[in-house]
């Protein structure tokens, strides 16, 4: 009998439930929505860095991360590597010589670190191999010697990717519906091959108005790059004895991690060609890397290595990557006080509503306490009306949430206005938003609890009219 006297008290002013309805709503998808966005950004910075970068564990010389001196070598490395293939968890490990250097090309050149490595291992591990772009080369797929692979930022501050706006570019651009007035402008760089990024922006944010030049620089700026396949740069370091000694690399191909920093800094070649230019032994190698199977026992896994190798220095990812870890770390609580925000919001509102209610219904209720409705039946029937209405606009709310999350989960949202800033912390610009099935689950827990607790002080405001009193009220 309460429940269906509540039920039907809910739709008496339909106006005012729909519109608390629609706030519950709202709140909701916007808690819902904006954690799987966070949580989207997140596990692909993780899964990146994981895959692409740093893996679970390194192994080191004693010093050699304080100053990158390639005369820090691991010792007796095959002993090292076939004990820790044989600790439970561990899926696979590489080596790796690392020496720092100079990459210069005949207009600019950078400092970078040099990273020698056995190709096919590192598919056991990374999937670097996966981020080549299209059309740049590949995956040390070729057998020939002194060949090497760098990341697109810096291949952009070598003026190794340059921007033209060709016949072609402006085909591609017309099939992209870019307006007319845009291609004209653009017509005026045409077949001007420009040397570097920076000269490319100054020139089309020129001859484009602020509006052309945000709604479509991007997508310009997209068709104009350009790469000569076999191009070449010279790479400088010291060898073993500490002589300069350099090298003419081809690149075999240019990665994309979304990592500004890790692309503009590490440039990766066969472990053999680096060697015969080095100097060191076959068997000299300055880092180990430990893919683990799951992730929850790498801290446990790291301190067991640690206490295997006490002449080795031992980093797990979380040490390797402070900032992921803190993120990673303090997600939940940052998930929790976002909920708390929203639900407080929603908490108000519901009962503001439901006062008004008891206000309104004065007399009504006076009138069914005169009648014999006990308390405890009144307290019940304004909270079951506040529960109904959380969880109408609750249930709606994940409804909507859900359907945006698997609408933007296929394509990803992409910021590609943002893309510099957002790479330069290593996050992608096109997000994936995701979310488990528990959290619907919390949720809707939330959400009731939320109803409850809103519908307390409307109730007990309710059990403190006078009957007598409250029939008189007109």
């Amino acid at each position: 009998m309460i429940w269906k006297t509540a039920w039907k008290n809910v739709w008496r002013n339909k106006t005012r439930s729909l519109v608390v309805i629609a706030s519950v709503t709202t709140g909701v998808f916007a808690a819902v929505f904006s954690i799987a966005f966070m949580n989207g950004m997140i596990a692909q910075r993780f899964d990146a860095a994981i895959d692409e970068e740093i893996s679970h564990i390194q192994l080191t010389g004693k010093g050699f991360r304080l100053n990158n001196d390639p005369i820090i070598q691991i010792p007796d490395i095959e002993r090292t590597i076939s004990s820790l293939k044989k600790t439970p968890g561990v899926q696979g490990v590489v080596k790796r010589s690392i020496t720092g250097g100079m990459a210069t090309t005949a207009t600019k050149s950078s400092g970078v670190e040099i990273i020698g490595i056995n190709p096919e291992e590192e598919k056991q591990i990374f999937t670097l191999d996966k981020t080549i772009i299209a059309g740049t080369g590949n995956y040390f797929e070729d057998y020939r010697e002194d060949l090497v692979l760098i990341g697109q930022d810096l291949a952009k501050e070598l003026n190794i990717i340059r921007f033209v706006i060709d016949s072609a570019v402006i085909s591609a651009l017309e099939k992209q519906d870019i307006p007319r007035i845009v291609i004209d402008s653009l017509r005026t760089l045409s077949d001007i091959r420009f040397q570097n990024e920076k000269k490319f922006n100054k020139a089309v944010k020129a001859v484009l108005s602020n509006k052309d030049n945000k709604d479509y620089f991007y997508i310009i700026k997209r068709e104009a790059w350009t790469y000569r396949s076999g191009s070449r740069l010279t790479l400088t370091f010291l060898d073993k004895d500490n002589n300069q000694v350099g090298a003419r690399f081809r690149i075999a191909g240019i990665y994309d991690t979304k990592n500004t920093v890790f692309e503009i800094s590490s440039v990766f070649v066969k472990d053999s060609d680096l060697k015969a230019l080095t100097g060191y032994s076959d068997d000299a190698y300055n880092e180990l890397i430990v893919r683990i199977s799951d992730i929850d026992i790498t801290e446990n896994t790291a301190d067991k290595f640690q206490e295997e190798f006490p002449d080795l220095e031992v980093m797990s990812w979380k040490e390797l990557q402070p900032d992921l870890a803190m993120m990673t770390d303090y997600v939940h609580q940052i998930y929790g006080i976002l909920m708390v925000i929203i639900m407080a919001a929603l908490a108000f509102g519901i009962v503001n509503t439901m006062l008004m209610v008891v206000l309104e219904r004065t007399k009504e209720l006076g009138m069914l306490t005169a009648i014999g409705m006990n308390k405890r039946k009144v307290f019940s029937m304004i909270m079951l009306e506040s529960v109904f209405l959380s969880i109408i606009g609750g249930i709606a709310g994940m409804i909507v949430a859900a359907v945006s999350i698997l609408a933007t989960a296929k394509n990803g949202i992409n910021f590609i206005q943002y893309a510099e800033g957002m790479e330069a912390f290593g996050y992608s610009a096109h997000i994936f938003p995701e979310v488990s099935a528990s959290f619907f689950i919390m949720m809707t827990v939330l959400v009731i609890l939320t109803g409850i607790f809103s519908s307390v002080y409307p109730a007990r405001k309710a059990l403190k009219l006078n009957p007598i009193d409250a029939i008189r009220t007109e």
